[in-house]
């Protein structure tokens, strides 16, 4: 029987610490049991290198197999989907590890590896991530030079040191394809399950929904204007509009879901910005009023939100031009001013009959609006993140009782008044304001800064937008969340560690702000860089070509490079023209393959007598290859390739069609 080469203790060591820093990403997003999986089975594959274990058999391994498929199928939901899919892959990563004999094993192993590392940038597609991501793919290259037989396999750093090598020998080709090599879509594009939990707006809302939002920092989007960027208290960033409600939530009726977009008309000087946003799995985007974007498989609705035909899950960079004076809407459909007007049948007896009054005393919709405004600038009303609880008529409650709320509070009990008044109204959900980082000349926009504002309908003038929440705090839309809670103490109370919490501290402003910029660059120039964006900075250089023909021109002229490449590399030029001792090199070859290398400076006859003896199965046809090549190489026969070849071709029906495991 024949021998097995032996895997590097180096090459070992290497694929142990490799599977650490793949996994190690992945622990925000994979189930715990995998930790325990992965070690129990390092104990495992040490303890046999150590020779004080066997390994696991046919019944060992269907059985762990079977375990880890349940755990994910307990812990997924599903053994389908991209989330489910890489917690297997990873477990399949893990339990390899077990079955590893030969070093094909290892060679697979290691180039599995290779592909969990990337699986990292479905979750996580950041700038650390990618210098990150160097780690790992350095720890399999050491495995794969650790598992050549050379005199690198007994040296740890020498090992790690040539893997680096590699690596920086690869950072010129690497960065030729990313700018030459057709645009396709990355593997992070991939979508991901719709059910993986992500913060953000909804499609409805109660007044808890935004109050949680706004105890979050997480980045919702960046944007950068073309010249001047707007005050803050002018950014008003659209997601969607609320027009049903239910007693107790304003949510989005089915009609606004799918009706596009409607008759608008373009007045005012209009802002040109761009944006780079990130995945929310919602379909709408964010901008101000009134929005176009060129954006590909995106539109703008009845409500002038504008919406892409598939969920965010990556980030995403378009373009945008708005005009904030436009005209909305100016002779909506019957059917739409009835949706506006729509109210519960019950409840809320004080708010409608207080509706009631205000109509007979401002007939004029926008006299009775700036009455609802001056009421809650006059009245006591706080902003509060803590606002006290309502009871079954909430509406009334707020109003004429506890006084005290949120944004939501305030838009939604004007809509409410509006509309028992009989005035088209409904809520709008967005974001206002964000953080002007001068760094990078952008306004960043993170979940804290979530908001809810009115517009209603007037004879004449369309939708117009007003907010309730400026009559009751207006530093909350000229200055921010946090100088609108400065007196509770609560902005991101429950993010001690948040720098955000520590602006009043200006060097480390200073380093958050430029650490920022630095990921906005990532975003928009390398992620961002698709095959629009490649096709714009090639036209550059290369004058005004069309997609097509750069596409055919880029393959052609990589094929190119990558054949004058391999011609460097390989100089087939210079291979051996001794067909007898090409011959012989694949002979050693099949043998090095079944466990039985040539030693060096070992000669042919010394090697196959070597050969025959822990292959006596084969002895015979290998002494047959070997008096074959002896006689035309040393004893003058008349040289005869196509007889070398048939004693080969015997060797090789007589070898195993699989690889014979011996311990020695």
């Amino acid at each position: 029987m024949s021998r097995v080469t032996a895997i590097p203790r180096i090459s070992l060591t290497w694929l142990l610490v490799a599977q650490v820093l793949v996994i190690i990403p992945h622990l925000t997003h994979l189930p715990l049991w995998i930790i325990g999986l992965w070690l129990g089975s390092a104990a495992w594959r040490i303890q046999i290198f150590r020779m004080r274990a066997r390994y696991p058999n046919a019944w060992a391994k269907g059985g762990l197999m079977l375990a880890a498929a349940l755990g994910v199928f307990f812990s997924r939901g599903s053994l389908i989907g991209l989330d489910a899919g890489t917690v297997l892959l990873v477990a399949a990563f893990v339990l390899k590890l077990l079955e590893m004999h030969t070093r094909r094993d290892a060679l697979l192993l290691i180039f599995l590896g290779f592909f969990v590392v990337v699986t990292a940038y479905l979750f996580d597609d950041s700038m650390l991530m990618a210098f990150y991501s160097l780690l790992p793919v350095a720890a399999l290259l050491a495995a794969l030079v650790g598992l050549q037989q050379s005199s690198l396999a007994t040296q740890p750093w020498p090992t790690a040191r040539l893997a680096g090598m590699m690596l920086l020998q690869a950072l010129p080709v690497m960065l030729l394809l990313f700018v030459f090599f057709p645009r396709l879509d990355p593997l992070w594009s991939l979508p991901m399950s719709n059910d993986k939990a992500t913060t953000g707006l909804s499609d409805s809302m109660a007044p808890a929904d935004i109050a949680n939002l706004s105890r979050s920092a997480a980045l919702v989007f960046r944007a950068s204007f073309t010249g001047e960027t707007p005050p803050r208290s002018e950014l008003y960033w659209r997601a969607l509009t609320l027009d049903h409600f239910d007693g107790r939530r304003w949510a989005q009726s089915p009609y606004a879901q799918h009706t596009p977009s409607v008759e608008w008309q373009k007045r005012g000087e209009a802002l040109s910005y761009s944006i780079v946003m990130q995945p929310s799995a919602q379909r709408w985007l964010f901008a101000l009023d009134v929005a176009e974007t060129p954006l590909e498989q995106t539109r703008q609705m009845s409500d002038f939100r504008l919406q892409r035909q598939q969920p965010i899950d990556r980030s995403l960079i378009y373009q945008v031009t708005s005009w904030p004076q436009a005209l909305r809407e100016s002779q909506p459909p019957q059917e739409t001013l009835r949706r506006v007007l729509q109210l519960p049948q019950r409840g809320e007896p004080r708010s409608r009959a207080w509706a009631e009054q205000l109509k007979r005393d401002h007939p004029q919709s926008e006299q009775l609006v700036q009455a609802l405004l001056s009421y809650f600038n006059r009245e006591p009303f706080a902003y509060t993140l803590r606002p006290p609880r309502l009871g079954v008529n909430n509406i009334d409650d707020f109003l004429f009782e506890t006084r005290r709320g949120f944004c939501a509070h305030y838009a939604g009990a004007m809509t409410y008044v509006l509309r028992a008044a009989g005035i088209p109204a409904r809520v709008v959900a967005g974001y206002q304001g964000g953080e002007y980082n001068p760094a990078g000349n952008y306004v960043q926009v993170r979940q804290f800064d979530a908001h809810a504002w009115v517009e209603y309908w007037q004879e004449g003038q369309g939708w117009v937008s007003v907010d309730p929440t400026f009559q009751v705090a207006p530093e909350r839309i000229e200055m921010g969340l946090e100088e609108a809670l400065a007196d509770e103490q609560s902005f991101l109370e429950d993010s001690l560690f948040s720098p955000l919490r520590y602006r009043n501290l200006s060097w480390l402003n200073e380093v958050r702000l430029a650490w920022d910029n630095v990921n906005y660059g990532w975003q928009r120039w390398v992620l961002g860089y698709q095959s629009q964006q490649q096709l714009e900075f090639l036209q550059r250089w290369l004058g005004r070509v069309d997609a097509l023909s750069l596409v055919i021109g880029l393959v052609g002229g990589g094929a190119l490079l990558l054949g004058l490449l391999s011609l460097w590399l390989f100089k087939p030029w210079l291979r051996e023209r001794d067909v007898q001792q090409r011959l012989f090199r694949r002979f050693e070859g099949l043998l090095a393959r079944h466990g039985v290398p040539r030693k060096p400076g070992e000669g042919p006859r010394d090697y196959a007598a070597r050969a025959a003896l822990l292959m006596p199965a084969q002895a015979q046809v290998i002494g047959e290859f070997a008096a074959a090549f002896e006689a035309q190489r040393y004893a003058g026969q008349e040289p005869s390739a196509v007889q070398l070849r048939q004693h080969l071709k015997a060797l090789r029906r007589a070898l195993p069609w699989r690889l014979t495991r011996l311990d020695s």
